[in-house]
């Protein structure tokens, strides 16, 4: 029974490019998520300004934003593994120079938010190309949805270790060693993409001009409401309740009066509930209401909002930071399948440019919002205010959504 069970949740891993993307994947999420705990914790250590904290995501962010469009554009015209390794390549250089400021400790607020920036251009072509991506590597179709909770569940797992990792690590070396440890965790997922093997790429016979393809990708969403709807969700998700990662630097500090090692574990704890999202939904039978799932999701987080709002004692916090994860990253998980099963072939790669941009585009703008509203009204009352939004938002969107019935698609 627990062979059966092993093989059902894990199934995907029967395809061989898709368990060599997983393998290099994972150890550099690892490093992305050090150097990302790394970066919010000396930008707060510097200014002691939640305000700061969400300019700094802003200043990631937002390049995607603009861009992602374009790089969805690409991700259908060009072969994705190839997009992959370049943008793979320019990530570590990026990461390489972050650990050269910070180790010869000639660095300033805006040469790190610069190198922000420059990491958000590259990923406004990378997750376009990346996302799509997973489909290509999956030979039974039937596998998709497996591969893409799989996909979230190695993330999760990333997100678990890599701020207690970081946490750590910037405790007793220094963030320096933070983004070191990331630049050299690049060489896995590199490493993963020269030795995968696809089918020759063929291009699109007429290539349209840009702003034409994306035009029809907005005629295609305007027809697909199953997948329309679901990025007006993820709008409003980035814009009010995503963004709550902005203030846990300061319930970290302020709240619980911890140093990095605090923080680190905080993120982690969020990261533990996240990863077991993640697995539920990989271990999830076929043909279960995505919809159903993708509204509870929502529901549980805005549950888990609310109550580590009102936490003041650290050891609490973690169990409500689990459930803070459990509830964030399957609204995630959950729509990037349904758009993935739903999506047509060719339109894939703009589909998931425009979920990107949603995501890109309202996460950055959210962050300076409830980083502002934090300087004034304070991070508790902040995060319950997203918690009741979180609410409003599921019970809302209940009565929107379509319901999803899963149609495979090649």
């Amino acid at each position: 029974m627990t062979t059966t069970q092993n093989n059902s949740t894990f199934r995907a891993f029967r395809n061989r490019n898709y368990a060599l993307f997983f393998t290099g994947q994972s150890i550099s999420q690892i490093g992305t998520w050090m150097q990302r705990t790394a970066v919010i914790w000396v930008i707060y250590s510097l200014t002691h300004s939640a305000s700061m904290i969400g300019f700094a995501v802003f200043a990631q962010q937002f390049p995607s934003f603009l861009l992602s469009l374009f790089g969805g554009v690409v991700a259908d015209r060009y072969p994705r593994y190839k997009i992959l390794l370049v943008t793979q390549t320019a990530s570590m250089i990026q990461a390489i120079l972050l650990a050269i400021l910070i180790l010869t400790n000639h660095y300033v607020i805006w040469e790190i938010l610069t190198l922000s920036a420059l990491l958000g251009i590259v990923n406004a072509f990378d997750v376009p190309a990346r996302q799509p991506m997973v489909h290509e590597m999956v030979d039974d179709k039937a596998d998709l949805a497996n591969a893409i909770s799989l996909n979230s569940a190695m993330v999760n797992l990333a997100r678990l270790i890599g701020p207690a990792l970081s946490g750590i690590v910037l405790q007793q070396f220094g963030a320096g060693i933070c983004f070191s440890l990331n630049a050299l965790s690049f060489i896995a997922v590199i490493a993963s993409l020269v030795l995968m093997k696809f089918p020759e790429f063929k291009a699109p016979a007429i290539k349209k001009k840009i702003t034409s393809e994306l035009v029809e990708g907005l005629h295609y969403l305007k027809r697909t409401p199953a997948i329309s709807i679901l990025i007006i969700l993820l709008i409003c998700l980035s814009l009010l309740v995503f963004p709550y990662d902005t203030i846990e630097p300061v319930f970290a500090k302020v709240v619980f009066k911890g140093d990095a090692t605090t923080y680190g574990y905080l993120t982690g704890s969020i990261g533990l509930g996240a990863l077991i999202g993640s697995f539920l939904l990989a271990s999830a039978k076929k043909g279960i209401n995505l919809r159903m799932i993708l509204l509870l999701s929502i529901t549980v987080l805005g549950i888990g909002l609310i109550l580590f709002s009102r936490m003041t004692y650290f050891a609490l916090a973690l169990p409500v930071g689990a459930i803070l994860g459990l509830g964030s990253i399957t609204p995630m998980s959950t729509s990037i399948t349904i758009i993935q099963i739903e999506a047509d072939a060719n339109m894939r790669g703009r589909v998931m440019s425009f979920m990107a941009m949603a995501f890109f585009g309202m996460l950055p703008i959210g962050s300076l919002l409830i980083g502002t509203v934090s300087q004034k009204i304070g991070a508790p009352l902040t995060m319950l205010c997203q918690g009741i939004s979180a609410l409003t938002i599921a019970a809302v969107f209940s009565k929107l959504l379509p319901k999803v019935k899963p149609a495979i698609r090649d």
